[in-house]
């Protein structure tokens, strides 16, 4: 359930995303992706960063959900997110094998939050 956005560059795919409605003034951005040969190059903070304007009509807050990794986390906060909150054993919890980022096995999953 939700919308999927890809951003194209010279005609070819560099990022998607996809964003669900949680309530009345919060959307959740599930999902965003760029090939790893395109990554550090601002395809996915432009993704994001339209995503903002897109949806600042429709919601309030704008919430992502990543894993305990300072890397990722430190991605989202340049792109405007606060943390929010977290939810413990989150990824011991809800999966079936370890998983893991950048060699770092996660266990909470973080929550960070932007006023839209």
């Amino acid at each position: 359930r939700g919308e999927m956005f890809a951003l194209y560059d010279e005609g070819k795919l560099k990022s998607i995303a996809v964003v669900s409605r949680e309530d009345k003034d919060t959307c959740e951005l599930k999902n965003i992706a760029t090939y790893p040969q395109d990554q550090g190059k601002g395809y996915g903070k432009k993704l994001i960063y339209y995503l903002f304007e897109y949806y600042k009509t429709r919601y309030k807050f704008m919430l992502v959900g990543t894993g305990d990794s300072p890397f990722i986390i430190l991605f989202y906060e340049h792109c405007g997110f606060l943390i929010s909150h977290r939810v413990k054993n989150f990824f011991i919890d809800h999966y079936d094998h370890p998983m893991f980022e950048a060699g770092q096995q996660l266990v909470d999953m973080v929550y960070l939050k932007k006023n839209l």
